[in-house]
């Protein structure tokens, strides 16, 4: 089938290669719930949520949208969607309640009941060792911050790899560490909720030396050509008026380059302010090596740029106040904007692909681990949802996406973020970002417009007119009703 671009250019293809993953994306924290069920231990996560002023309406994961309870059903939604992939998380207090010692056989039963269902359904598993969710008495400990968390979380990924090293999976060994040092530790907007600049400094270097060092045990155990990666969020940075050269370098480099930097290349950017950087002395002989060792896959979460001015010459001197952004943000008015206030700019994944490509050693591939949108989503008298700002969000990555491989990038896969409304942290169930819409007074699933529009795609390995996205048939199966019970 041939396309036709909207300005009315010669009609292309856009096809996509052979073998390309098809997913959706979720964490255990925001779908699971079942939060004291078998054995399972009491996450930052849980106590943050259940901290009074933290999260939007005292909402908290205790429930969330009770996967633990509802696999078979939301797993049948990936097959009606048409999706050959899965990316999903581990949650450490289900494995280590606290944190080190011997497991939980009750919760890597569950998740190795888990991933022979994708296999069974010919769906690939994506699994992330870390989504926010430490087992709270490391964090009394000292969390992130400091050193020993890293060796135990190394211990951790050894259990969970000797658990499921057969089931073909995708391996990442952590989801957006600049969040979990900047939000957790630096701003405290997410769990633990700390708001000093030198655990967060600290935290910085630590995750990252779980990554090396869970990299290195993950090597020793899964087999050989199953991919290996870290997921890390970033945000092209763009100037906005003149003079604003500084703040973008500043700004890049404690956003996204503090983090890719140490991965793909062994070192932290100098670019960034010395208050943001790990103190040397927290930097151990073979830390580095270990942080830049090769991977195979680089996951790339990308939702929105970011727009920065020149700061005034008198705000020059706040640069060094702990907790102070790099420059001025701004929000252009000519980009659209979710329902989070964060700017739509496809061209930003199209960019940043291409960035990220140029740097990768040979033989790594690339994986959009995570990208979608919060939109106003209501079910209509007629039990449906039509979330078409979702639809024109995801054509248009889509088709930056594809023009990325049509460029050359090594994109091997796309996780829209997520199957299912969740937990959304610090908004709580206010933002929705699912392809499934979750009624979470009743746990009933109604599959939106979006995943009929997805399904289209995933189906055909083929991205369509923009138009057809919007005409594709609800319900996904064209005999069921939309609202599915499950």
């Amino acid at each position: 089938m041939t396309t036709t671009e909207a300005e009315g250019e010669v009609a292309v293809a856009r096809r996509f290669p052979a073998g390309f993953l098809w997913g959706a994306a979720t964490s255990a924290y925001q779908i699971e719930g079942a939060v004291h069920a078998d054995g399972r231990g009491t996450s930052i996560w849980d106590t943050f949520s259940h901290t009074p002023g933290k999260v939007r309406g005292g909402d908290t994961g205790d429930i969330a949208c009770d996967f633990y309870h509802r696999v078979a059903g939301d797993l049948a939604l990936l097959e009606a969607i048409g999706l050959n992939a899965f990316r999903f998380s581990i949650a450490w207090p289900r494995i280590q309640p606290y944190g080190s010692g011997a497991p939980n056989q009750r919760g890597l039963d569950f998740y190795r009941a888990l991933v022979d269902r994708l296999r069974a359904e010919g769906i690939t598993p994506s699994i992330t060792l870390y989504h926010w969710d430490m087992p709270q008495p490391l964090e009394d400990a000292g969390g992130w911050a400091r050193r020993d968390t890293a060796l135990r979380f190394a211990e951790y990924a050894e259990i969970v790899a000797g658990a499921l090293a057969d089931c073909g999976a995708i391996w990442m060994t952590l989801n957006e560490p600049q969040v979990i040092a900047h939000q957790g530790y630096r701003v405290g907007t997410h769990a633990p909720g700390r708001t000093d600049d030198a655990l967060a400094a600290a935290a910085t270097h630590h995750v990252l030396l779980a990554h090396g060092l869970a990299l290195e045990r993950l090597r020793a155990i899964v087999p050989a050509g199953s991919p290996v990666g870290i997921s890390i969020d970033v945000h092209p940075v763009r100037p906005w008026g003149e003079g604003a050269e500084e703040a973008v370098r500043v700004t890049d480099a404690e956003e996204n380059r503090m983090y890719l930097d140490p991965v793909l290349h062994g070192f932290y950017p100098q670019a960034a302010r010395p208050h943001r950087l790990p103190p040397p002395e927290l930097i151990e002989d073979g830390d580095m090596a270990l942080i830049s060792a090769p991977i195979d896959v680089l996951g790339l979460n990308y939702y929105s740029p970011h727009y920065v001015r020149a700061p005034a010459a008198l705000a020059r001197e706040s640069w060094q106040a702990p907790g102070a952004p790099a420059a001025p943000a701004c929000r252009p008015e000519h980009l659209q904007r979710t329902s989070m206030g964060w700017l739509i700019e496809p061209d930003g994944l199209y960019d940043t692909l291409r960035s990220l490509a140029a740097e990768l050693a040979p033989g790594c591939a690339l994986q959009v681990t995570e990208n979608g949108c919060a939109a106003e989503d209501y079910v209509t008298p007629e039990g449906h949802v039509e979330d078409t700002e979702r639809v024109d969000y995801l054509y248009g990555h889509l088709e930056a996406a594809w023009r990325a491989i049509r460029d050359g990038v090594p994109l091997t896969g796309y996780f829209h973020w997520s199957l299912l409304d969740n937990f959304e942290w610090a908004w709580g169930y206010q933002k929705r970002f699912g392809l499934v819409y979750v009624d979470f007074a009743t746990q009933t699933r109604i599959a939106k417009r979006s995943a009929s529009a997805y399904r289209a795609v995933a189906t055909s390995n083929e991205l369509p007119a923009r138009a057809a996205l919007l005409d594709a048939p609800l319900p996904l199966d064209g005999g069921r009703p939309a609202q599915m019970r499950v």
